[in-house]
């Protein structure tokens, strides 16, 4: 019975402890940082918005243009 409960007890603090060290990671980045870089991006999409399309459309026209030439 007692070598029974020592496994329990020891199966529950491995899970114990690696659940802690997983909720402690800080490797990856957080949400916080992503939406503030997704409102970085769209904002200079925004401000940009006119060079964007400009820029879009000249190489769309070359490209069609010069589909013909292949």
């Amino acid at each position: 019975m007692t070598a029974v409960i020592n496994f329990k007890n020891r199966i529950f603090n491995g899970i114990r402890g690696r659940l802690s060290r997983f909720i402690h990671k800080e490797d990856g980045m957080g949400v916080v940082e992503i939406i503030l870089i997704t409102i970085v991006l769209i904002s200079l999409v925004i401000i940009f918005k006119s060079r964007i399309s400009g820029l879009v459309n000249t190489i769309l026209g070359k490209m069609s243009s010069q589909a013909n030439t292949v």
